[in-house]
């Protein structure tokens, strides 16, 4: 509980004047402190019970493949941050309000790199193009570092996993000219130079994935075209080549308006998929493992999402 009291306190520090300048760097701290925070609070139980033999999550270094983390949702009239932490049942927990202005960024990714099943970097995509890399050290110190620039050429920034070439959480990024480029990460959060995985992908409306959803150890990724039919593309783990022809997984997926994934929400081991309706109801499709029926029926997980930018 010291851990998370010591978090508590240095995001409180930075909390208000974040919000009230609008400053991005220190909206970024109190995100990665309210993490923090939460994961020391969500390990405790956990910890405890998995000395008895009875902890549904074993959660040590090195051997989670499908982390769970925490939902990035920004009010689209007050440009708050608030973050919605798995419940591992399924769900989401009652949003977490960090205090903080995000009109600033574009998109927030997380990694899991020590493979605990809990983010443990992020790389911030800030709408003028910058990309930063940021972490809090075991000293609840938060450090962020500017990866490039220009990030801004793409319309969809996201990290499926390791997609072969190295240990860490790769990214990927589609430009506004349909092109699909991938980017190997250091353990620093710095990142090699781009390689292009292909042409064609702007007929996809979204591009989302967090994991392996076929049971072969790779990270996959969907992707719904404009005739809402939802596509997996499967991992071969080959960074140059990092995904296989595609296969339809469905149709009707255009009734929603935002898909994403966190992972494995209800702690299954499986990575799962989040979907939102315009009305705001949100759903989760329950990984399977089997890329013969990726997902299971749609669940209703909560409703009133409309008012947020999910990123």
């Amino acid at each position: 509980m010291l851990a998370a009291t010591a978090v508590t306190a240095a995001m409180a520090a930075t909390a208000g004047t974040a919000f009230a300048s609008g400053d991005p760097a220190g909206a970024d701290g109190a995100r990665a402190a309210a993490v923090a925070e939460q994961q020391a609070r969500q390990r405790a139980p956990h910890r405890a019970e998995d000395a008895r033999g009875v902890g549904p999550l074993g959660r040590a270094a090195g051997s989670v493949e499908t982390p769970s983390f925490s939902m990035t949702a920004v009010d689209k009239q007050s440009t708050e941050l608030y973050l919605y932490f798995p419940d591992h049942k399924g769900a989401f927990e009652d949003r977490y309000p960090v205090e903080v202005s995000f009109d600033g960024f574009a998109d927030s990714i997380n990694v899991d790199n020590d493979k605990d099943g809990y983010s443990d970097g992020t790389w911030s995509v800030y709408k003028n193009g910058i990309l930063n890399y940021s972490w809090i050290d075991d000293n609840l110190e938060h450090h962020s570092t500017q990866v490039g620039t220009a990030w801004n050429i793409y319309t969809t920034v996201l990290s499926p996993g390791n997609l072969g070439g190295t240990q860490e959480a790769d990214l990927i990024g589609l430009d506004t000219s349909g092109d699909l480029w991938g980017y190997l990460a250091n353990p620093d959060g710095t990142l090699g130079e781009r390689t292009r995985i292909g042409g064609g992908w702007g007929q996809y409306t979204q591009l989302a994935g967090q994991g392996d959803l076929t049971g072969d150890g790779k990270a996959d990724i969907v992707a719904r075209d404009k005739a809402g039919v939802l596509w997996l593309y499967r991992g071969t783990g080959d960074h140059k080549a990092p995904f296989g022809s595609r296969t339809q997984i469905g149709g009707g997926w255009n009734t929603y308006d935002r898909l994403l994934s966190v992972g494995d929400l209800d702690a299954d081991g499986r990575a799962d998929l989040i979907a939102r309706k315009p009305n705001g109801d949100l759903y989760r499709y329950s990984g399977t493992g089997n890329a013969g029926a990726v997902f299971r029926n749609p669940v209703k997980i909560g409703f009133g999402f409309q008012i947020y930018n999910l990123l």
